[in-house]
């Protein structure tokens, strides 16, 4: 994790943690939506393409990504003056779409089958380059981590952390963090009501494949989990908290009318598991892991409505 911290210097930026109206409860938000590209993903994949040899990054880099993890490997592409490709799915969020293209990436869109696949194997045939893992890779985990170093620098005094679940490598690196610090925090899964994948492996005790209703959310609440994240996640993740997405689109309104920030869906999620009180904890970091969030989709949700 410290090395995490070393590789990536000024990278991402120390992002404020900042006391939101809970009534008696402390939460804090940690706004990853303020980094420069707009969500956490800047450091896992800022990371992991700088763990890696620069001449081997020579023919480009890509990954997989509904978003985040390709902006952020759009925006390190550019910064090394190497080509990027983002494989996407068919339902990728067009404001994500449109700031890959600002970057100058390749867009390459395919099936939600032919996507898992290619993130189960880390590599989609034809594409040339050094594919990018933003959960199993090790240097990717580690800046996760150095987040989670981060926060308990910060509030060292922190019960719990709410972290929302994609891939696992968030919420496990900052774990990691907890742990090796030997801190009190627990670090909660946050999911949605309709997909719930960590989830249903604790209540199954192994991985399963589950149904995932997502709405407007993106980024969260895949069918299932990668073989290699359930073990770590099994040990270190001290349970989950479940919402809904009327509760995720009243914590965008809440962040917007009584803070002034921009989370996107599945950076609304910890703040709507914080707020909905159905948790002990009185000293908790609510996670804002994203602010890239479609101006429509926001304009429905000021009014009081769910995006479709």
């Amino acid at each position: 994790m410290r090395a995490a911290e070393a590789r990536l210097g000024s990278l991402p930026l120390p992002t404020p943690l900042v006391p939101a109206s809970a009534g008696e409860r402390k939460i804090f938000l940690k706004l990853e939506n303020l980094q420069p590209t707009g969500s956490f993903k800047i450091r896992p994949i800022g990371s992991a393409v700088l763990a890696k040899p620069a001449a081997a990054l020579a023919r480009g880099i890509y990954t997989c990504s509904s978003g985040n993890s390709a902006v952020a490997l759009a925006w390190m592409a550019q910064r090394a003056r190497i080509p990027a490709t983002a494989i996407v799915t068919e339902a990728a969020p067009e404001v994500k779409l449109a700031r890959l293209r600002s970057l100058g990436a390749r867009i390459v869109p395919v099936s939600f089958a032919a996507w898992w696949r290619a993130v189960e194997e880390r590599h989609l045939a034809g594409e040339a380059g050094v594919y990018i893992d933003a959960v199993r890779d090790p240097a990717a985990l580690a800046a996760n981590g150095a987040l989670g170093l981060e926060i308990l620098a910060q509030r060292p005094e922190l019960e719990a952390i709410f972290v929302p679940f994609g891939g696992g490598a968030l919420a496990c690196g900052i774990a990691c963090a907890v742990r090796a610090l030997g801190a009190r925090a627990r670090v909660i899964v946050c999911e949605l009501e309709g997909a719930q994948p960590f989830s249903a492996a604790l209540r199954a005790g192994r991985i399963v494949s589950t149904e995932s209703e997502t709405g407007f959310i993106s980024g969260v609440g895949m069918p299932t989990l990668l073989p290699e994240m359930w073990p770590l996640a099994r040990e270190l993740l001290a349970g989950t908290l479940t919402v809904s997405l009327a509760e995720v689109a009243g914590a965008i309104r809440h962040l917007v009318e009584q803070h002034h920030v921009i989370a996107e869906g599945a950076g609304a999620l910890p703040v709507a598991a914080a707020l909905s009180g159905r948790h002990p904890y009185r000293t908790l970091c609510a996670l804002v892991s994203g602010g890239n969030l479609d101006p429509a989709m926001l304009s429905t949700i000021l009014s009081g409505g769910i995006p479709r």
